[in-house]
């Protein structure tokens, strides 16, 4: 039965609401990532989007045991729709292949590789179906098989040849695919690409409508009926750029019946640069100051304290890395200079003092106890501090919102919230089945769930999401 406010993922008979969670930098053990999963599927949300090397495979377990715990009971659809992806060669995958050589891998970097080849596949297939607990996978799709073309990139631009060894490669990736449907392991397949959006004449493209007549090439009824690509305000190839046979990648699929997913509708990167299409405080509000900062770091600091009183200068001394944090975070510039300083100057040193008092200290009985309190802690803080940092960029997000108003976006009192209005402007195209967002705390569940079921007083046409859409292409606002 179809549910209110759902949408056909094109051809596959399977129904999905307009927001998908996606699960990039989602993983089990985490406490705040499952309690916003399961608040997506208590607002009614039921599209899951995940891969293999999502946090490695924890991703995956995430949702596998969620889904067991609480199926069938919530589902609207009467249950949830699973999309998962494979081709990335690393962590966990990376001791695979280092172990049993499969054909046609793709070295891009150090730890990173990439491979499409069946007998890869073979073995992504059988390990996402174990941690999502599934026998079928609803949609599977080859994830940035790019990698082969952009690799080449990087010595000399692609030539018609190397196109078609791309596509090659596609084709035998369908083929076993297909074989997959057949035994029912999975329903459904397609292609997740960063590179669908780019002009025709990009020499790293890839084009949607090579990757049907590959599916044809291989069965008359094929199962090629998914793609996925980034989109959102500044990255809007998807939607404006003639680049599939004359048409966009939304007419083309539409026409065709596949189902289309954007992803990364609230991080734009544009001209080298990240824009994050999301509000930080209360519109016009000043960002936080450091009164907030040490409120974020005082329960650390408790626990820095309970360190010194129980264990005193024998073996470790306090770590004193709250006061490390109070000094250092004024100095981040932006998210993206946090992610940059994160691991050097924060994360490697805490590694390195825990490493430390773990071998001092393992034989007393209070220590078990305080480590899993301070990790607990300090993995929430990196998140907290990370909102920290990004609220001081909400004057820019400001100014996206008056750009969204001067090309045509409703204006309202009080103004909505910008995630919102980022993601109305996708939902209103025409061939866009559903925006997937990164909701990785119940909170921005509530923000974003209203979407699809409660429009503003003037909704936004498709000829007015086009305009919007073009009023952003030219440039990056200023101040990034």
């Amino acid at each position: 039965m179809t549910q209110p406010h759902t949408r056909p993922l094109g051809r596959t008979g399977l129904h999905v609401f307009p927001l998908g969670f996606g699960c990039y930098r989602v993983g089990d053990g985490n406490a705040g990532h499952e309690a916003a999963l399961r608040a997506y599927l208590d607002r009614g949300g039921n599209l899951i989007d995940t891969s293999a090397n999502y946090t490695d495979g924890l991703s995956e377990q995430l949702v596998g045991r969620v889904l067991k715990e609480i199926a069938p009971t919530i589902m609207t659809n009467e249950r949830a729709v699973i999309v998962t992806k494979g081709g990335y060669i690393q962590g966990h995958n990376m001791a695979l292949a280092r172990r049993q050589t499969f054909p046609e891998v793709v070295a891009y970097a150090d730890g990173l590789w990439h491979c499409i080849h069946p007998d890869f596949l073979e073995t992504q297939i059988r390990l996402s179906a174990e941690r999502l607990q599934v026998e079928t996978i609803d949609v599977y799709l080859l994830h940035n098989p790019e990698y082969f073309l952009t690799e080449i990139a990087h010595h000399h631009p692609p030539a018609a040849a190397d196109h078609d060894e791309f596509y090659r490669r596609i084709r035998e990736a369908f083929r076993f695919l297909e074989a997959q449907v057949q035994e029912g392991r999975i329903r459904w397949y397609g292609v997740s690409s960063n590179h669908f959006g780019l002009p025709a004449s990009d020499p790293v493209v890839t084009s949607v409508a090579r990757c049907l007549d590959a599916a044809k090439a291989v069965a008359g009824q094929h199962h090629f009926a998914v793609v996925q690509l980034p989109m959102n305000l500044y990255e809007c190839g998807g939607a404006l750029e003639p680049n599939t046979n004359g048409q966009t990648v939304l007419q083309y699929c539409q026409e065709n019946g596949i189902g289309v997913l954007a992803n990364r509708p609230l991080n734009a990167f544009w001209e080298n640069q990240l824009i994050r299409l999301a509000d930080f405080v209360k519109p016009g509000d000043p960002p936080p100051g450091p009164d907030a900062l040490r409120t974020l770091l005082d329960p650390l600091r408790r626990l820095e304290q309970q360190f010194a009183d129980r264990f005193g200068s024998t073996g470790a001394p306090p770590p004193g890395i709250a006061g490390h944090m109070e000094k250092t975070i004024p100095q981040v510039r932006s998210p993206a200079h946090f992610e940059q300083v994160a691991g050097p100057y924060l994360v490697r040193p805490i590694q390195q003092w825990l490493a430390g008092a773990q071998q001092t200290l393992s034989r007393d009985a209070g220590w078990p106890e305080w480590e899993r309190a301070f990790v607990e802690i300090v993995n929430g803080l990196f998140e907290s501090l990370h909102r920290h940092v990004s609220a001081g960029q909400q004057s820019t997000s400001d100014g996206v919102r008056s750009r969204l108003i001067t090309a045509g976006y409703p204006d309202t009192v009080p103004p909505e919230p910008l995630s919102r209005m980022a993601t109305r402007v996708l939902l209103s195209l025409p061939g866009l089945t559903s925006v997937l967002v990164g909701m990785r705390r119940p909170a921005y569940v509530d923000d974003l769930m209203a979407v699809p079921a409660q429009p503003p007083p003037d909704p936004i046409d498709p000829n007015r999401a086009e305009k919007i859409l073009r009023a952003f292409r030219p440039a990056p606002i200023a101040g990034y």
